[in-house]
């Protein structure tokens, strides 16, 4: 164990694989490219929930890396006992596949503030690969307000949707969403408020690793009035629907003569992230010009500040995330600097000004004033 002099952020492994366990914290200790002095001190490992509120408990350490499916007690129940004792950063690290994603959803709206991939296969060599994202994922949760996490959240109650009524029209409005660490929370605290019958789409941007924005978007569906779909390349943008961009790629809206359509593609990562808001956004702004919204959420850096003045300056509206109910501030605070937004809200309230935006925008436009 390092000195107590050490400065690092410590870090408490937890895993029921030995072998996980162990590359971890290798990898860990030992850092990379992008950490080449060892960035981070590995305190301890735990082999299941119970060892793992145990652990914090003795080592006290900044951040915790949590797998999910475990004997005893799993990764969920632990993060529960944590964020509710002894709250802290918590990266989850899961597979990718199967019921993993799912429960990875889950320990997000639990408090758990970011998701690293495991490899399909688990050999040392894949496992090591894994890294950089991993450091990365550190660094993101460690800079996260906890005390913006409400203890033992509990899953908002599903919505009851009317029966699908044939063919949706057409999108006349768009809301496009950017969010990043804390993500997960906010919008299940804002897409499931949304009302239906306003002709809008809803366009999500959640920095989040592939495998796990379908998971993300099945959730936010069983909770909303909206029906909530991870995004398909060419499908046609219909009202009362929202899209999540997939993991790995861009999304933006393209014109076409029947209608704006959903367009991915595998681009250079902007701000160093893939899916990234600001593409999305400047589609928006050209493609829905006035009849769209621009919507900054939790998360470090600041993707989305240049795509939301670029909402604003086609006449659309922009909303941020104010800083008390942010986890990590960054992206909405860059939005409110470069004049991209002119509503700054605690999350509770967003959802309502989104309805309240819609319904005047919808209203101009119908009058062919937009």
């Amino acid at each position: 164990m390092s000195s107590s002099s050490d400065r690092r952020p410590s870090v408490l492994v937890v895993d029921d694989s030995a072998l996980m366990r162990r590359v971890l914290s290798d990898v860990l200790a030992a850092g990379g490219k992008d950490a080449p002095d060892g960035e981070f001190r590995v305190v301890g490992t735990a082999r299941d929930g119970f060892d793992a509120v145990r652990k914090v408990h003795q080592f006290d350490p900044d951040v915790v890396t949590m797998d999910l499916e475990m004997p005893e007690l799993d990764g969920l129940g632990a993060i529960g006992y944590i964020m509710s004792e002894l709250p802290r950063p918590i990266v989850v690290v899961s597979a990718h596949a199967g019921p993993g994603t799912g429960a990875a959803i889950r320990a997000l709206e639990l408090g758990a503030m970011e998701i690293v991939a495991k490899p399909h296969d688990a050999n040392r060599k894949s496992l090591e690969r894994m890294g950089p994202d991993l450091r990365a994922a550190l660094r993101r949760a460690l800079a996260a307000d906890v005390s913006h996490v409400s203890v033992m959240a509990r899953p908002p109650v599903p919505a009851r949707r009317a029966p699908e009524a044939g063919l949706r029209a057409r999108a006349r409005l768009a809301v496009a969403v950017a969010a990043s660490t804390g993500g997960p929370r906010a919008l299940a605290e804002v897409i499931p408020k949304l009302a239906t019958g306003r002709g809008a789409a809803v366009l999500v941007v959640q920095h989040m690793p592939p495998g796990f924005t379908r998971s993300l978007a099945e959730r936010l569906d069983s909770l909303s009035a909206l029906r909530v779909v991870e995004a398909d390349h060419g499908t046609p943008i219909v009202a009362d629907t929202a899209y999540v961009a997939p993991g790995d790629y861009h999304m933006r809206v393209l014109p076409a003569t029947d209608g704006p359509t959903i367009a991915l593609d595998q681009e250079p990562p902007v701000w160093g992230v893939r899916p990234a808001a600001d593409p999305l956004f400047r589609s928006v702004a050209q493609v829905f010009g006035a009849n769209s919204l621009g919507v900054v959420l939790t998360g470090m850096g600041r993707d989305g500040a240049e795509g939301v003045r670029a909402i604003r300056s086609a006449g659309g509206g922009g909303i941020a995330q104010d800083r008390g109910s942010s986890v990590i501030a960054g992206m909405p605070t860059a939005a409110v600097q470069i004049g991209g937004v002119e509503s700054v809200l605690p999350l509770a309230e967003i959802a309502q000004r989104i309805d309240a935006e819609l319904a005047v925008r919808g209203a101009r436009a119908r009058e062919g004033r937009s």
